[in-house]
């Protein structure tokens, strides 16, 4: 297809109650840069039932337009409803880009979208950039198990389509700008929905794991040594008010849930202040964290790669260091 703008679009996905999720608004950041690069127009794409809220949230966050597809055929996520509208609104507009959240529904959409659009698509992005050279997006993502970076460009078809993880970049502070919001009429017969949504079954309670949207986390590696070592790791995020989350290493020897597990094939965060407790460092477990403000890094290793990224640093057993931190912060707080 060929690309009748140089317009940049973001698909912002919607909440139940309407409003957008984070990881849309996050990209309407480097979609800003890129729009700007490339000489085009940053536009959000909402689709859903009742959206208004997230409507606004793009305006409040920089877009430029607003593209919405607003009708009961699209109050819960099917790939067929939305693939269907998406590509109807790529192909009357042509963008030249389009950024997808790497959600579980980005991740749906997205391949489905580039086999009917004959484009390439570059997953799991960390880093976004124009090639000076090519004027093509840059997509950057881990690549051969996150041992290395791989920068990939799409330059013979459009548009360029990439799915980036939430937390790599930051959500903006909303202001006062006024999208112009443009409302297409679009609807897919109940017939073409090929899957109908029975029932939504909540992870317990204890798996609703909100990571992405973490002040401050605290992480337990292989260094806790098992399940019970998360005690003291639990203890400190419980007096920080953090959320606790565990490397691969941790959550594949079964001493929690993948729900908490920070990585390259777990959540991608950036919170304030991320401790790093008995966690060597390895890069799958960089990919997924670095990014954040602070990070405090404990292991008894002095060479530990954790060190290298590290803001601060403890050499030591973290089974002493946890309970001593732990309790210095209450007296703080006391």
């Amino acid at each position: 297809m060929e690309a009748k703008t140089k317009d940049l679009w973001v698909y912002v996905e919607t909440k139940e109650d309407g409003s957008a999720k984070s990881v849309g608004l996050e990209l309407l950041g480097p979609g800003r840069d890129l729009a700007d690069k490339q000489g085009g127009k940053l536009v959000a794409v909402v689709i859903g039932s009742g959206v208004e809220q997230a409507v606004s949230d793009a305006s409040a966050h920089g877009a430029d337009q607003v593209i919405v597809v607003d009708a009961p055929e699209f109050k819960e996520y099917t790939t067929d409803a939305y693939t269907a509208a998406m590509y109807y609104l790529i192909d009357k507009y042509g963008p030249t880009t389009l950024l997808i959240g790497a959600t579980p529904d980005g991740r749906d959409m997205g391949p489905r979208l580039s086999c009917r659009l004959k484009t390439g698509l570059t997953a799991d992005c960390t880093g976004l950039d124009i090639d000076p050279e090519s004027g093509n997006v840059a997509w950057t993502r881990p690549a051969f198990g996150g041992n290395l970076m791989a920068t990939i460009l799409c330059p013979d078809h459009r548009p360029q389509i990439g799915t980036v993880r939430p937390g790599v970049f930051k959500k903006s502070a909303p202001g006062n700008a006024k999208a112009e919001v443009v409302r297409e009429e679009f609807h897919v017969a109940p017939e073409q929905i090929r899957t109908e949504l029975l029932e939504v079954i909540r992870e317990a309670a204890g798996e609703l794991v909100d990571l992405e949207g973490a002040d401050i986390i605290v992480s337990g590696g292989r260094g806790v040594g098992g399940p019970e070592g998360f005690a003291p790791v639990k203890a400190l995020a419980d007096v920080l008010g953090a959320t606790v989350g565990a490397s691969r290493a941790a959550v594949d020897s079964g001493w929690i849930s993948h729900a908490y597990q920070v990585g390259q094939t777990g959540k991608t965060v950036a919170p304030k202040l991320y401790i790093a407790c008995g966690i060597s460092g390895a890069i799958q477990h960089l990919a997924g964290m670095s990014g954040s403000d602070c990070i405090v890094a404990i292991n008894k290793d002095p060479d530990a790669p954790i060190f290298d990224v590290a803001d601060y640093g403890i050499v030591g057993n973290l089974f002493e260091v946890l309970p001593a931190l732990t309790e210095e912060i209450k007296k703080l707080k006391a």
